[in-house]
């Protein structure tokens, strides 16, 4: 059995994905961040940078303790090697998979996180914060546009690149991006949007994680750190 911490943003969807893909047993252990969970003391014992998603594997393939993880590039890499699925055995593929997950962890999430945050959860407008990640997530977005050109899926088939790529498309509308303008990414968005696993991951992820709502005073200093961690 695997637990899953987790709460319904971009991030925490991302091994929801692969979960739901690979089939393997889990668990959904649900961890508020608008309410501060993620600084419970059990949690942070094996999630030290108070972030979701974590995991903890019951079951690992060695028979050993629990694996205990954070970090969701790191999650869906050690579940790709757990179930041998979604990741190339041979070295070229696993290369070519591996260097656009570590683009999505390195670019693409933190740029449109940062785009959403002044777009959508900023208390008040910062005109050239708006700009400057505006415009970074549509160059990112240009760039796995043309990526996309000639191949079904990111490093060619399904993986757990595309996995960790689209939960930062979903929410385009609120990073102030149109998909009509990137054909290709629309082309691949709808695909994945479509696939059976990715429909069970998103069935309730509303509940806990909304680009519209807007937060309460307490939730964005519990979410942003305006306020000492309780």
């Amino acid at each position: 059995m695997i637990d899953l911490y987790y709460w319904g943003t971009p991030n925490g969807l991302k091994p929801r994905l692969m979960l739901e893909e690979t089939g393997l047993d889990y668990r959904i252990v649900p961890v508020d961040i608008g309410k501060g969970e993620q600084f419970r003391p059990e949690f942070l014992a094996f999630a030290p940078n108070n972030r979701i998603p974590a995991l903890i594997d019951h079951a690992p393939a060695d028979g050993g303790e629990p694996v205990k993880l954070f970090e969701s590039g790191a999650i869906l890499q050690y579940l790709a090697e757990k179930s041998g699925r979604f990741l190339p055995a041979d070295p070229r593929g696993r290369a070519d998979v591996m260097q656009w997950l570590f683009w999505q962890v390195g670019g693409l999430g933190p740029m449109a996180g940062q785009c959403g945050h002044f777009r959508v959860y900023a208390p008040e407008p910062v005109p050239y914060a708006i700009d400057r990640y505006t415009r970074e997530t549509a160059r990112l977005y240009g760039v796995l546009d043309k990526r996309l050109s000639g191949r079904e899926f990111i490093a060619g088939d399904y993986s757990i690149a595309d996995m960790a790529c689209y939960p930062w498309i979903v929410p385009h509308a609120a990073h102030g991006q149109n998909l009509d303008d990137f054909p290709q990414l629309r082309r691949w968005f709808e695909a994945v949007r479509e696939r059976p696993a990715t429909q069970r991951a998103y069935v309730d992820a509303a509940d806990s994680y909304a680009p519209s709502r807007k937060l309460s005073d307490a939730e964005r200093d519990v979410l942003f750190g305006t306020k000492p961690a309780p």
